[in-house]
């Protein structure tokens, strides 16, 4: 099946080249020349405007658009503009699900499909697949359903579910059409709230285990300062070696696990990162979620406003988490900004 992609950044780039290597064909698009040109030097065919992107695409045609949430809504109108009915433009960035509803009902009235794709896996996603939430109409989501197996992982060798070997569906698989527009990208705004707090967790639980040598330190003998209790905290702690041994047999292992040890192994002491860190807006909208639905959701909340806190002061827990979105999204550190 042929797919055209607009955007090829970090993630943008690697689904063309898993979907190339499972036998489906690409056109590409990106304001970089050398993007394309590179993924041109792979077998895609490459173009030099959205008008001529869409011009080589085969009828009816399938469009992802892989680029920053500010962007997407000027680049979806521009490309509907452009396309026919019976058409398919698939978000696949990090957008606003009331965005996508709206979206949604716009190419409706055009004839043109409007589908949401929460996509997760950064820059891992080549070699690993990428996780897929899914929203839209069910025809055309099927019409994609080779796509989307071939972006996903599959089961690969994680063991089976028990209970699930009679639910069916495509869930073990790695791909899941989680409901009608906007409920793939509302999936995935949830996924990266619960994302913030897992990071927020283990980089805590690392600062904690980083200062257990506090009673080898001098300390302030004042009124305005908490006398120490007991002092017998005076662990000097190899975090990185923590970390590895989690990994194995722990009930904390995970991924992000996996990728903290990775940056303590290659820099013990954090000392390449400040500690500011981002939020590209997920996590916020979880937060307005819970608070529209009433849901408590205490770790969220306080792992959201710890990153706001990161861009006052900086913690080894911010270095932490710092590292571990450099390690799976390749997300660098900003001087500024929100």
């Amino acid at each position: 099946m042929q797919l055209g992609m607009v955007g090829l950044g970090r993630m943008g780039a690697n689904i063309v080249r898993r979907i190339q290597r499972d036998g489906h064909t690409a056109v590409v698009y990106d304001v970089s020349k050398d993007s394309v040109k590179a993924l041109a030097k792979e077998g895609a065919t490459p173009s030099s405007s959205l008008k001529n992107f869409v011009s080589k695409l085969d009828r009816p045609r399938a469009a992802w658009v892989m680029i920053p949430a500010a962007l997407t809504d000027q680049v979806v109108h521009e490309l509907a503009g452009l396309m026919d009915e019976d058409d398919i433009i698939i978000d696949g960035g990090n957008s606003f699900f009331r965005d996508d509803r709206r979206r949604f009902a716009e190419l409706q009235n055009k004839g043109i499909h409007y589908i949401d794709c929460g996509t997760s896996g950064g820059v891992w996603g080549l070699e690993r697949g990428y996780c897929l939430m899914i929203g839209g109409e069910v025809e055309p989501v099927e019409r994609l359903d080779t796509v989307f197996a071939s972006i996903a992982p599959g089961q690969g060798d994680i063991p089976a579910t028990p209970g699930r070997d009679t639910m069916g569906g495509t869930a073990d698989k790695g791909y899941l059409h989680c409901g009608p527009s906007g409920a793939g990208h509302f999936v995935k705004t949830i996924h990266n709230g619960v994302e913030y707090g897992i990071m927020a967790s283990y980089a805590e639980g690392f600062d904690i285990l980083k200062n257990a040598d506090v009673d080898t330190r001098q300390h302030a003998v004042d009124a305005e300062t908490a006398p120490r209790q007991h002092g017998d905290l005076d662990y000097t702690l190899n975090i990185a070696d923590i970390a590895e041994v989690w990994r194995r047999g722990s009930v904390v292992g995970s991924w992000l696990l996996d990728l903290s040890a990775i940056a303590l192994a290659g820099d013990p002491q954090l000392e390449g990162y400040e500690g500011r860190v981002s939020d590209s807006g997920e996590g916020r909208w979880t937060i307005n979620m819970a608070i529209e639905e009433a849901v408590p959701a205490e770790v969220l909340t306080s792992a959201l406003y710890a990153r706001f806190r990161s861009r006052q002061e900086h913690t080894f827990a911010d270095k932490v988490t710092s590292a571990m979105r450099f390690q799976f999204g390749g997300h660098h550190e900003r001087a500024s900004g929100g």
